[in-house]
């Protein structure tokens, strides 16, 4: 029967917190390579024309929430990899990855589909009939790369249930190398190619998706570290009710992150009606707590991979431990960062702009900002670890009754409507994320809270056995 770990004690904290570090920091430099890649994209386009800009930029906003979508179906390969780890049954693994690349590849052209079917709802938004062709286009070179990512996102979740986060950073990185010269080549017509404009910052993003795939399955290959999870052992054709299994513990995970990012463009979209001046503030601001997102989300990823370990190891206990070590860590960045967005919000928008206008705007916005940071990193956390637990469907409804029947709806009532007192514009929709987020906090919270209780009552599992050097 396994022991009961110990409460909080210092060198176990210690441990833990080291444990966490080593996971998360690969993970935030490879969102940093995925971030790179929309800007060099944007820049790189933006010394075309400004059509070409546009239509990168209207490109983005489908393409992007799709690929957050696919990639929260995929995390759940990461949990159940990191369960399988912990407990000592790393054979377990090769089979799901196997199929979570069947699981990957057909998402991957689903939403790929999609991409190219987007035509009536840039009708509907409005959009200038010269940029539909090329937004389209644009799409359409991009979406050849989203079943190699299914795939990919399928092998990192292998690398990364096995508390392996170096592979997936060196392989971002590789593609930002990729990325500079096959836009440079394709975006502007060098080496005998014809430029292609905006259509080639959708091509070179393709190419690099499968450039990463392929270096990702060279690695996984080549590595020893692998060997024991049989993943190259055979050959399986996909199972449908294993895939079945799989997605029914994904998709909600894909929609919950959909629903957060969808509610964000939303809100542009709600504001795009309010002025140039409230449109590029609220753009500055976004664009910046976008960019400090990126460590809470990879905390949530790491969170994911402690929590699921530990779970397989040695049960709910030191799984709700890791989580609480996970969150209070969140919780310390979140201060750091609100406490520099509040006393450096009329300096940060200089990195921008210098219109004296956007500039006093987005300053009060950042204040704002300031105060969701702490209910977004308890959100996050939360969510890591109810994917450790592989609790995925509940919290999916309440990360969108949180987002889109509380959230919005407040955003809305403060800052269009006068229900509430004068219309607060832009401001009024980020007092609503302050509200949505700090829901999703509380709802995830104690939805955590109710899971570790029951995961506590549960029989002992079988007694862990080391078979791997990664344990």
């Amino acid at each position: 029967m396994i022991s009961r770990p110990p409460r909080f004690n210092g060198p176990r904290i210690v441990a833990e917190l080291r444990a966490l570090i080593v996971l998360v920091l690969p993970i935030v430099a490879a969102q940093l390579a995925n971030t790179l890649l929309g800007f060099i994209d944007t820049a790189m386009a933006g010394r075309v024309s400004p059509e070409a800009l546009a239509a990168v930029a209207l490109g983005n906003s489908f393409w992007i929430p799709t690929l957050l979508f696919l990639t929260g179906v995929m995390m759940i390969i990461t949990s159940k990899v990191a369960a399988s780890n912990g407990s000592g049954r790393l054979a377990d693994t090769g089979p799901m990855v196997r199929q979570g690349a069947w699981l990957g590849l057909f998402i991957g052209l689903a939403c790929a589909v999609f991409l190219n079917l987007t035509r009536p709802i840039l009708v509907a938004m409005d959009i200038g009939e010269q940029l539909i062709p090329v937004t389209l286009d644009y799409l359409l070179a991009i979406s050849l790369g989203f079943p190699a990512v299914g795939m990919m996102l399928a092998l990192r979740g292998l690398t990364d249930g096995l508390s392996n986060t170096k592979p997936a950073m060196l392989v971002g990185f590789i593609g930002l190398a990729i990325n500079v010269p096959a836009n440079y080549i394709l975006v502007y017509g060098k080496l005998g190619m014809p430029a292609m404009g905006a259509v080639g910052c959708g091509v070179a993003t393709a190419l690099v998706m499968w450039a990463m795939l392929i270096c990702l399955l060279i690695h996984i290959k080549r590595s020893p570290t692998y060997r024991e999870c049989g993943l190259f052992e055979r050959f399986d054709w996909p199972k449908g009710r294993t895939l079945g299994q799989l997605f029914g513990l994904g998709f909600p995970i894909g929609i919950a992150l959909f629903a957060e990012t969808s509610m964000f463009c939303v809100i542009a979209l709600l504001i795009g009606g309010m002025g140039a001046i409230v449109v590029a503030s609220h753009q500055v601001a976004i664009n910046f707590s976008s960019l400090a997102f990126m460590v809470p989300f990879s905390l949530g990823l790491a969170i994911t991979v402690r929590v699921g370990h530990n779970l397989g190891r040695n049960g709910a206990r030191a799984a709700l431990f890791a989580a609480k070590v996970g969150t209070v860590v969140a919780l310390g960045f979140a201060t750091i960062a609100a406490g520099g967005m509040y006393l450096f919000a009329e300096q940060i928008p200089l990195l921008y702009t210098q219109d004296a206008e956007v500039i006093a705007l987005a300053a009060s916005l950042f204040v704002l900002a300031a105060l969701y940071q702490f209910s977004d990193a308890v959100q996050v956390a939360c969510a890591g670890a109810l994917r450790g637990f592989q609790d995925t469907r509940l919290p999916m409804l309440l990360t969108m009754i949180a987002y889109w029947l509380i959230g919005l709806p407040a955003g809305y009532l403060l800052g269009i409507s006068d229900l509430l007192g004068p219309p607060r514009g832009p401001a009024g929709f980020w007092m609503g994320l302050i509200i949505g987020l700090s829901s999703a906090a509380l709802f995830l919270g104690l939805r955590l809270a109710v899971v570790g209780k029951r995961e506590k009552l549960r029989p002992p599992r079988p007694p862990y056995s080391p078979s791997h050097p990664t344990h």
